[in-house]
């Protein structure tokens, strides 16, 4: 059974339906945007540091993880 997650929508995130990809430890990340959340390998998180926390194993910032965080487009 889905479970609904709500979160609030961040000037940062792209729009639901986008994929976010990034290169670590030689295998490329994919991790979907959806309204609820974000889906990655099948499950869904409620937060981006969620999705890293469970990648690497300690917690970090997501945003800044999958380098959402640059200003001006630049890290």
């Amino acid at each position: 059974m889905a479970r609904e997650v709500g979160f609030a929508s961040d000037e940062r995130l792209p729009p639901p339906g986008t994929i976010i990809t990034r290169p670590y430890k030689g295998r490329t990340l994919h991790v979907r945007v959806l309204a609820t959340g974000f889906e990655h390998d099948g499950t869904v998180y409620t937060s981006l540091s969620a999705v890293a926390k469970a990648i690497t194993g300690s917690h970090c910032n997501g945003f800044r993880f999958f380098r959402l965080d640059a200003k001006d487009g630049a890290e």
